[in-house]
């Protein structure tokens, strides 16, 4: 008897969408932008996932050649399910990048995170030359915090000296983040922790001052990128 593999290709988004309808329709907008050639950032999150299935649609309709610079092993597995070839920052640049977002202000500052990869988003995000924001019309927010805390990660070593440095800032609450599918805390791809943060209010300098805090590997602050944010 041969095994056949099974548990990558039916992974599936694990939680019910929430405004999928809206998601979809901004994840189409996002499908129309692949060109036969593109190396694409992916970032991480629900938003990323739905758009995905409409660029894997595309891509096998229109026979296009599009490789896929991943951000998470969520993301690469994916891929892999959708026949979506993938490379790394070692071995090509992204043409542009796209992404979900928790928050958006006016200012098209950004917190993100909460699907706890945003070393790796940031990084791909850098490096692409155009990034996109997909976002639905929940996540717009007058000023950053107002309705998610700042995922910040944090070497667990660190855990403690971060706390303290933290309190400097203003904030309000930092709770290390929990798993739910299994005991203790989230534990990252690198190995890390986070740190759930709520500030008095995020000051447009937080993202600096947080990243030279030692042991802070990143923040999911991404504040002075102006990506070009796509809604319905």
């Amino acid at each position: 008897m041969i095994w056949e593999n099974k548990i990558a290709t039916t992974l599936q988004w694990t939680k019910e969408i929430s405004n999928r309808e809206q998601k979809e329709a901004v994840a189409a907008k996002i499908a129309e932008r692949v060109r036969d050639g593109d190396v694409i950032g992916v970032g991480s999150g629900s938003t990323s996932y739905l758009a995905l299935l409409a660029i894997s649609k595309k891509v096998k309709e229109q026979k296009l050649n599009v490789t896929a610079i991943p951000t998470s092993h969520e993301v690469s597995l994916t891929c892999s399910i959708m026949g979506l070839p993938t490379s790394t920052l070692l071995n090509a640049r992204p043409d542009w990048y796209f992404d979900g977002a928790d928050e958006v202000d006016p200012n098209k500052n950004l917190i993100k995170g909460r699907g706890g990869a945003m070393f790796a988003e940031k990084l791909v995000m850098r490096s692409a030359p155009e990034s996109y924001i997909l976002v639905d019309s929940s996540k717009f927010v007058s000023q950053l915090g107002e309705k998610f805390a700042a995922p910040i990660e944090v070497d667990p070593r660190a855990i403690n000296l971060v706390e303290t440095e933290l309190a400097k800032l203003g904030v309000k609450e930092a709770q290390l983040r929990m798993a739910v599918a299994k005991d203790g805390p989230v534990i990252t791809e690198t190995g890390n922790l986070i740190l759930d943060v709520r500030f008095n209010k995020i000051e447009d300098g937080y993202e600096k001052e947080i990243k030279s805090i030692p042991g802070v590997i990143e923040s999911g602050l991404f504040i002075g990128y102006h990506p070009e944010i796509l809604t319905t």
